[in-house]
């Protein structure tokens, strides 16, 4: 419930509480034991100040405060009937118990002890039907304190099922904002890739064109890495850096078969450590001497990125692992393993 709202709640409960106040003190009739009247009057004034005021930073009331208004509902109505003679029990100044118990049970209901508001709510009904009368206790307010009470509730009950509204509201806008700051961002790479792809087979494919496929040695290196590049910016994106290009740009020029797949190997990843991932890999690389390398990066509790090295550069070829470098997910987890 926000401050506006509290305060205007507030401010309608003690303005009620001291007009049922005035009407208790506001004889008509000489009660004839006048200071059980004042002392219920100052009890019920005491109690609800509490209720109201008590504990302003928290919506629900203690529940010692709670206990102290069902006593309170208890007590009130005997001090009032027991201060007045029966003739003068049914004028406007010895009613006002009714209406003052049943706003203190509105305010319970408000503050979030709904079972303390209707169980002060019952006594009331009981203690005043039993000093007046059913018919005639409803006919002075009894059923206009049923009236707050169930209102009070309705109230309350709309307005939580409002705040979790909002929230849940809240929440799927914070996801929309995410899901579109996550569409800008794979935009953004997209572009970039292209502009890269662009800038990496433009020249090539211009070649190309311009001789008509026939190209020397030297343009055929340059076209087959050129394509290598390509496919692993699409394959492997989160695995490079310029270090890492360098090093399969490297290998691959020394004549070695270099694949890469990605396959979400540095999700939930911190970026410190991925570019320690990448270093080590790019390391890795540099010094590998075997003809067909495979950089593999999938989703494993431990392993961030796998590195295999054949002996031969065709998948048909019989040829042994001579390279295998397993690189972590958190730095000093397990060792990574050479062979």
């Amino acid at each position: 419930m926000n401050r506006t709202v509290r305060s205007v709640a507030t401010s309608l409960a003690v303005g009620f509480a001291l007009y049922f106040v005035a009407r208790g003190v506001w004889w008509i009739e000489q009660p004839t034991a006048p200071l059980l009247m004042v002392l219920g009057i100052g009890l019920f004034l005491a109690v609800v100040t509490v209720a109201i005021l008590g504990h302003p930073a928290t919506v629900r009331m203690p529940l010692w405060t709670s206990l102290l208004a069902l006593a309170a509902t208890a007590v009130i109505p005997i001090l009032v009937t027991v201060s007045l003679d029966p003739a003068d029990r049914t004028a406007p100044f010895a009613t006002w118990y009714i209406g003052g118990l049943g706003l203190l049970a509105v305010v319970c209901v408000v503050r979030r002890r709904p079972v303390i508001g209707w169980s002060a709510l019952a006594i009331l009904v009981a203690t005043a039907s039993a000093a007046l009368g059913v018919g005639v206790a409803l006919n002075l307010g009894v059923v206009g304190s049923i009236m707050w009470v169930v209102v009070a509730q309705l109230l309350v009950m709309f307005w939580d099922r409002a705040v979790r509204d909002t929230e849940r509201l809240s929440e799927i806008q914070q996801a929309v904002s995410a899901w579109h700051a996550t569409q800008r961002v794979r935009q953004r790479e997209r572009r970039l890739r292209t502009q890269f792809a662009l800038a990496v087979a433009g020249p090539v494919l211009s070649r190309v064109v311009a001789t008509r496929g026939a190209l020397d040695e030297d343009e055929r290196l340059e076209a087959r890495l050129a394509e290598g590049r390509l496919r692993d910016e699409l394959r492997g994106a989160d695995l490079l850096n310029d270090d890492v290009r360098d090093a399969i740009e490297a290998a691959r020029r020394r004549g070695a078969s270099v694949t890469v797949f990605d396959e979400g190997g540095l999700d939930g990843i911190g970026e410190d450590r991925r570019i320690e991932i990448r270093d080590e890999l790019a390391q890795v690389l540099r010094s590998a001497g075997t003809g067909r390398i495979i950089i593999r990066s999938a989703k494993d509790p431990l392993v961030a990125v796998t590195v295999v090295g054949r002996a031969g550069r065709r998948a048909a070829d019989d040829d042994s692992v001579d390279l295998w470098h397993e690189i972590v997910r958190e730095a000093g987890s397990e060792p990574a393993r050479r062979s």
